[in-house]
């Protein structure tokens, strides 16, 4: 009696990459749909964010060549024009691209990591700390955040880094306050408990159980 052999079907390659593909742009699509000005934003910072690394290539003349006439109006050489010194402005505005990126990433992520880790340590302890820390942070709240910025310009100096540590110092007492206001609720669970009953240390709690916790609600 002959026995049947059964051959398994060949998957379709085509049919495989479509999958794929869809797999890939189904979370993008959702996104889409579900926050449509998120996507756009989202958009917008990719092609700055490859103005500033492309820089060079992009942009037609320096930063600072002031060779052509002053006050040019738009037109198919400068598309923008030319300043008063005879700069043209599209070149500036794509060279600023880096700049405006260096610092607002620099002094957003310096500002929020100290003033997180300010708010989520104090927070934990409590006690006589967390009430001068919010003392503190009450303080720098007091004044308004351009008047303070420019003083902290006035004290320092004039370049680019005093600037990142102007715009950082604004935005610690910020984060401190949102993040205190989440780890206090987050150390009286049951798991931050339980952790410490079983023998974890205070930076083994706040790295493992409380930072993982409290970062995603506060960055939203």
């Amino acid at each position: 009696m002959a026995q049947r052999t059964t051959v398994a079907p060949i998957p379709d390659r085509t049919v495989a990459a479509r999958q794929t593909g869809n797999s890939f742009l189904a979370p993008i699509t959702k996104f889409f749909r579900r926050q449509p000005l998120g996507t756009i934003g989202g958009v917008l910072f990719f092609f700055m964010v490859l103005t500033a690394l492309f820089a060079p290539q992009l942009a037609p003349y320096g930063p600072k060549d002031a060779d052509f006439a002053s006050y040019t109006p738009p037109g198919t050489e400068f598309p923008m024009g030319t300043d008063h010194l005879g700069r043209d402005i599209l070149s500036r505005v794509i060279w600023g691209a880096r700049l405006s990126l260096y610092v607002g990433i620099l002094s957003v992520g310096i500002g929020v990591t100290l003033g997180s880790s300010w708010g989520v340590v104090t927070a934990y302890f409590g006690g006589v700390a967390d009430m001068l820390s919010q003392r503190i942070v009450d303080s720098i709240m007091a004044f308004p955040g351009i008047v303070l910025a420019v003083s902290l310009m006035a004290v320092l100096g004039q370049s680019v880094d005093n600037v990142v540590v102007a715009l950082a110092f604004l935005f610690i007492p910020i984060s401190a306050r949102i993040m205190r206001s989440t780890t206090l609720t987050i150390k009286e669970s049951m798991y931050v408990e339980s952790a410490r009953a079983i023998g974890g240390s205070h930076g083994q709690v706040i790295r493992r159980h409380v930072i993982p916790i409290v970062l995603p609600p506060t960055s939203c």
